[in-house]
This record gives structure tokens, C-alpha cells and sequence, in this order.
């Protein structure tokens, strides 16, 4: 199953970001749900928010996202010897979002981002399916550690 979703997520990722960057969207900014929701095709050379951008930092963010991507994967199949479901779906998420940004890094040398939101009058950077998934997986992952944590503390209360 993890590789099912890592496979999925790194298909999807890297389909629609060919289909955006091969469409005319690619010259144009366009507005799906009216002062929220717009597809508006970005090249990325940093990170989150684009920092770290200009095109030095290329080589060394495909170390570091490789790194990521290895690291990931031992986590992912840690969690699946010792049964934990959903950190497995956590480090494949990550893992595969990892893998989408690097697979652009090192094809083109650049991240292609196009999902852009305005959020409470807030325009929210753009970026793409690989980001979400580092994201979900991110946010699971906190859900994952306070629910832990939860039951350790009623375990310990009733142990006592």
C-alpha cells in the first residue's frame, strides 16, 4: 500500500505540472473560484516561499531533498515493520512529495508551482501537488503525536 500511495502521489504530482507548464496556463493567470482560487504557473528556484531562490542554490537543495527522500523511505518502511499505519502514510507522503520537487530540481532546475489561493485577503504562495503532500503528511504526522500523547497521559493516569 505505501508504495501504491508514493507511486500515485508522484504521478499525479508530475502529471499535472506537465499538463500546466505544456497548456497556455503557462502565459496566463486563471481565476477557478472567483477571490479564492486561481491556477498560476510559478517556476521555483528556492523553497518554501521561494527563499533561498536564484539558481546557486540549485545543486545543494537536490542534496539536501535527496537526503530527505532517503531518510523518508527508512522511516516509512521503520513504521511498516513495526505495524504503525499511519506513520507509513505519513513518511510516504513525505517521501513522495520530496521526490516531485526533486525530480523538477534536476530535470529543469527549477520547482513548477501553480495552485495559488487568496485566503482571508492573504495571497498564499504558489505551489503544487508535491508541496501538499509534504504538508498532509507534516500535519498527520502532528495529529499522530498528540493523539501518542494523549494516550500516554491516560495511560499514566490510570496506572496510577
Amino acid at each position: 500500500m505505501r508504495y501504491i500511495l508514493m507511486i500515485a502521489v508522484l504521478v499525479i504530482d508530475q502529471l499535472s505540472k506537465y499538463l500546466i507548464a505544456a497548456s497556455p496556463m503557462q502565459y496566463a493567470h486563471m481565476e477557478l473560484i472567483p477571490g479564492f482560487f486561481y491556477l498560476t504557473y510559478a517556476k521555483n528556484t528556492g523553497v518554501a516561499w521561494s527563499m533561498f531562490s536564484g539558481g546557486q542554490a540549485t545543486a545543494a537543495l537536490c542534496v539536501v531533498a535527496a537526503v530527505a527522500f532517503i531518510g523518508l523511505s527508512y522511516l516509512m518502511e521503520r513504521a511498516h515493520k513495526n505495524g504503525n499505519k499511519l506513520q507509513t502514510i505519513v513518511f510516504a507522503l513525505m517521501a513522495s512529495g520530496a521526490l516531485g520537487n526533486l525530480i523538477d530540481r534536476l530535470m529543469l532546475g527549477y520547482v513548477r508551482d501553480f495552485l495559488d489561493f487568496i485566503i482571508f485577503g492573504y495571497d498564499f504562495p504558489i505551489f503544487n501537488i508535491a508541496d501538499s503532500a509534504l504538508c498532509i503528511g507534516v500535519g498527520l504526522m502532528i495529529i499522530e503525536m498528540i493523539i501518542e500523547e494523549r494516550k500516554e497521559k491516560a495511560d499514566g493516569k490510570t496506572q496510577v
